[in-house]
């Protein structure tokens, strides 16, 4: 799903952590349960965060708002 939003929309940068490997990233960005999705605009902004697997309208919904 996340390289079908990313696909749809080019000008998003999706980045996928192992929050196995990557605890203190994923800490720090509050993931505590996986999957997580969080989708930040350009200043870094969180405008959507959904923990599970959202669906691809709602991911797409979120890039909208973020660009």
């Amino acid at each position: 799903m996340l390289s079908d939003a990313a696909r749809l929309v080019p000008q998003a940068t999706v980045i996928e952590r192992d929050v196995a490997r990557e605890n203190v990233l994923a800490a720090d960005d509050g993931i505590r349960m996986t999957p997580t999705v969080v989708v930040l605009d350009d200043a870094g902004i969180e405008v959507f965060r959904a923990v599970g697997v959202p669906t691809l309208n709602q991911v797409l919904t979120a890039a909208a708002k973020a660009l």
